[in-house]
């Protein structure tokens, strides 16, 4: 019997749907599957953030800061010409380069960890790029960075005061061309955690379509709040997105400008909405509060507070490596602190390979 060509073509198309279908569920199957058999293996971190150099100056008060028009012990967002004069005012001024960005920072602290972590962000095609790029491999760090052909990377003016306090003054640069639609699907598929920082809060649209994606494929949420200046600027978009994390940490100046609180109470009122909130205290240590479990962990007893950049961001990596091992709140804290106390004896965010030995051996 022969079929018409109109009955040859209804064929034929049911046959494609079906095949896409077939397709479709084979994809999806495959991916819970890669999921489930992770389960009890090495769970993947995914860091989404501004992949920038920090030049570290070392100044002996506030006047520079001040006559800057930074926020002290703060963060603040430079353009270009502001960037050129600043770099005018320091010429004379010695620095050193390392590089930065919070969850950059975290991922980096993972991978040399012996965690497996990704990072989404873009450089320029320049030397701090390139530097960038060659930092991101040492560390073992999986890079889905961008380049950009004719944006500069971005470079965060970090300037450190005797007592190790730090403040930023950030030219994002290539940094702030990421947009939503440089999210790619497949990436937060093939992830257990995504690590959001707060600094990208001046793009609303990239963090939303991050968290939907991470959502969207099982994958833990866990944001840090950045800086009190941004947090005070932008409390209601936090306030929009905290029921969507899973696990929030910020500094007690940030917890303070978020709940009015710190301390344990403010990683109770965090934990309102997030399955676990971890509040940095400083010298006093650091707490987290999961449902009605709290935990509290001292800081590490270092010698001498040499720069505190990096100091929560290497907590957070240190709580997330941990975390994804299913250790206890309490041996998370515990890692967090001592990467932390590792990172504020140095320059920036390098560690020999020597304390990333130390640490590992002697992870909780």
């Amino acid at each position: 019997m022969k079929l018409c060509r109109c009955e040859t073509l209804k064929s034929t198309s049911l046959f494609l749907v079906c095949s896409a279908k077939v397709v479709l569920y084979f994809e999806l199957s495959t991916i819970f599957a890669e999921k489930i058999s992770r389960k009890n293996c090495m769970k993947k971190i995914l860091g989404v953030g501004n992949a920038l150099v920090d030049a570290l100056y070392k100044i002996d008060n506030e006047n520079i800061i001040k006559q800057l028009g930074v926020s002290i012990d703060g963060m603040t967002l430079i353009d270009a010409d502001r960037r050129k004069k600043i770099v005018e005012q320091l010429k004379n001024v010695p620095f050193e380069c390392r590089t930065g960005g919070s969850a950059s920072n975290a991922v980096h602290c993972v991978a040399a960890l012996g965690g497996d972590a990704s990072f989404i962000g873009r450089t320029g095609k320049d030397d701090n790029g390139k530097f960038y790029a060659e930092s991101c491999a040492e560390a073992g760090v999986n890079p889905l960075t961008t380049i950009s052909e004719d944006i500069p990377t971005g470079v965060a003016t970090t300037f450190i005061l005797p007592d190790g306090r730090r403040t930023f003054a950030t030219y994002l640069g290539a940094a702030a061309t990421v947009s939503a639609e440089d999210l790619h699907e497949e990436d937060f598929a093939a992830a257990d955690y995504m690590f959001i920082e707060g600094y990208l809060v001046q793009n609303h649209g990239l963090i939303l379509r991050a968290v939907e994606l991470a959502q969207r494929n099982g994958v833990k949420v866990c944001l840090d709040l950045a800086s009190w200046n941004i947090v005070e600027e932008e409390r209601a978009f936090f306030a929009e997105l905290l029921p969507k994390i899973d696990i929030v940490f910020a500094n007690e100046e940030e917890a303070q400008a978020m709940t009015g609180a710190t301390g344990t109470a403010a990683a109770e009122w965090l934990a309102r909405t997030c399955a676990i909130a971890v509040v940095k205290c400083g010298a006093d240590g650091a707490v987290a509060v999961a449902g009605d479990k709290k935990v509290s962990v001292a800081a590490e007893r270092v010698a001498k507070v040499e720069d505190t950049t990096g100091a929560g961001d290497f907590f957070a990596g240190g709580f997330l490596y941990e975390h994804a091992k299913g250790a206890s709140l309490e041996h998370c804290l515990q890692m967090g602190a001592r990467c932390a106390a590792a990172v504020i004896q140095v320059m920036g965010t390098q560690l020999s390979t020597e304390t990333w030995a130390e640490l590992r051996q002697n992870r909780a």
